[in-house]
């Protein structure tokens, strides 16, 4: 696929700086740098402009909102020769903060720092990703994942002992036993069948009213990718798969997964869901699948645009897969 890195959360061609992560001295010296810009984190949320354009708020290191961090800086990079790091202030409680309104399907709440201005706001990268270009997208759903992953893993897997943030954010270390932990990355094969004219799709028990996606599932140790969309196509709704190939990848920073998009051409038709998977699986004609995307559907919503699933399909609909 061409245009295969197009999609929300592909590269942007960022330099990550890895060189820099296993010097303590050169991280410092690029945290002290006057160029140097932070990207704010609150329980996930990035911070970003809630006027459009909309984009990533780059402060300056030494900035009064910093000081409620309570982790060492994330170094996530360089732009234009800048150092960028992530910087995580969920150690901070907002002025009469509702927790109800928070960790929805599309969290609709904004929280604003008193230490900012009211039109920097946080919010949930699930709502806002369609609104970022592609460098701030891909600098989010870094900061998200590893902070999400440093909140999940704080002791040693080996001993129990508490760990300790090293090479610049991307490692725990253990000082017990002398582990050394890495951010975890899950593959997730989402995938495409289709059967002549028509696309399998599903809904998940829990989802809005009307809305489906293409079937998904977590690749399994010891298993390709290939396997595992045979595998998870057969479980979910019974349907067996010929011939896979793989389309695209996209990060998916909810918590953590990296999503292998994938076209399988179905050799059988007949649906038998297991409900414990999902809730309904149906096969939608091109035609039909037009008219989805278009909003005029009766039954079915367009998937959401930034994920995968959308892009995919998109382009099965403009015949734009290769």
């Amino acid at each position: 696929m061409k245009d295969a890195e197009l999609v929300t959360f592909g590269g942007s061609n960022l330099d990550r700086a890895g060189e820099l992560r296993g010097n303590p001295e050169a991280i410092a010296q690029a945290a002290a740098d006057p160029t140097a810009r932070a990207i704010l984190f609150w329980r996930g949320k990035p911070l970003i402009s809630a006027e459009r354009p909309a984009g990533l708020i780059r402060l300056p290191m030494d900035h009064a909102a910093l000081k409620d961090a309570a982790e060492p800086p994330i170094l996530l990079g360089r732009e234009e020769g800048g150092p960028t790091f992530a910087v995580d202030i969920s150690a901070w409680t907002p002025a009469n903060l509702d927790e109800s309104s928070l960790g929805g399907f599309l969290d609709p709440s904004e929280q604003r720092h008193p230490a900012l201005p009211d039109w920097m706001v946080f919010a949930e990268l699930r709502r806002v990703m369609t609104w970022l270009d592609p460098r701030d997208a891909e600098l989010a759903a870094s900061g998200r994942a590893i902070f999400s992953w440093h909140e999940t893993h704080p002791f040693c897997a080996k001993c129990g002992v508490k760990t300790e943030m090293s090479q610049g954010g991307w490692q725990r270390k253990c000082a017990s036993c002398g582990a050394s932990h890495f951010p975890r990355t899950d593959p997730v094969v989402i995938m495409l069948i289709t059967h002549g004219n028509s696309v399998l799709v599903g809904r998940s028990p829990g989802w809005p009213a009307g809305m489906y996606s293409l079937l998904a599932g977590f690749v399994e140790p010891g298993e390709t990718l290939e396997a595992a969309v045979r595998r998870e196509v057969f479980e979910e709704s019974g349907v067996r798969v010929g011939e896979v190939g793989y389309l695209a990848s996209q990060p998916w920073p909810f918590p953590a997964s990296l999503m292998f998009g994938c076209h399988g051409e179905a050799i059988s038709t007949d649906i038998n869901i297991d409900p414990v998977e999902i809730e309904d699986a149906r096969w939608v004609t091109r035609e039909e699948m037009m008219t989805v995307s278009q909003g005029h559907h009766p039954e079915i919503m367009p998937a959401r645009k930034g994920a995968i699933a959308h892009f995919l399909i998109e382009r099965w609909l403009s015949d734009t897969l290769d």
